[in-house]
């Protein structure tokens, strides 16, 4: 069994309750509140900066060119679709304030930050994974279980639910297999647990969303 598949199984309670929140729920119906909306755009704009340039440098540390050269694309062309994407709802929305960043966001880039900084490469990997098969599956579960034709969040949807996003998404699920197939049983747990607290993350960003977190103090 590959990493990806077992790894993969292990998240699928995480997996489980993200499909299960609320505001995967209603942004899947459209029902969705448009200040909530705006709040996950806003993070997510926050978050994207900081996920850029975490590519790029996983790339920089590869040691197959082709790798390498995916790693750059990710970091390049994935992060434009996104920002186009933020663009366009942020002109639909015409916000007047911009939010502050949100813990659950700050700890999100602060973890992946980390294990790019102080763990191996392989953590490093699998630690930004989530990001893109979790946005891949949560697309596809949307568009199959849509219910609503006109859905104000529909371009979010088809983007990550789109083919496009899907080849990028399997060549990430492809280089993580790679290098967990040269490492050690000890990395390759380290992997799995990387994924599986990022994982963790994407769930509490949505739910930060949700609930339009805030600092306490």
């Amino acid at each position: 069994m590959k990493w990806s598949e077992y790894t993969w199984n292990q998240m699928v309670p995480i997996y489980t309750k993200i499909t299960q929140h609320p505001f995967i729920k209603e942004l899947a119906n459209g029902s969705l509140a448009q200040e909530k909306f705006e709040f996950y755009i806003q993070q997510d704009a926050y978050y994207l900066s900081d996920f850029g340039k975490i590519l790029a440098g996983i790339g920089s540390k590869l040691e197959n060119p082709a790798h390498v050269e995916a790693f750059l694309n990710f970091a390049t062309n994935t992060i434009q679709v996104e920002q186009i994407l933020h663009c366009s709802y942020l002109q639909q929305f015409s916000l007047n304030k911009e939010i502050s960043i949100s813990p659950s966001c700050l700890l999100y880039i602060g973890f992946l930050n980390k294990k790019f900084n102080l763990s191996s490469t392989e953590e490093a990997l699998a630690s930004v994974l989530p990001c893109f098969w979790i946005y891949k599956a949560v697309g596809d579960h949307i568009l199959k279980h849509q219910t609503k034709t006109e859905n104000p969040y529909q371009n979010w949807i088809a983007t990550y639910a789109g083919e496009e996003f899907g080849i990028a998404v399997k060549k990430a699920i492809e280089i993580c297999d790679y290098y967990a197939d040269k490492s050690t049983t000890e990395t390759r747990k380290k992997m799995t647990d990387a994924f599986l607290m990022a994982s963790k993350m994407e769930w509490l960003f949505w739910d930060s969303a949700y609930n339009l977190e805030s600092w306490k103090i």
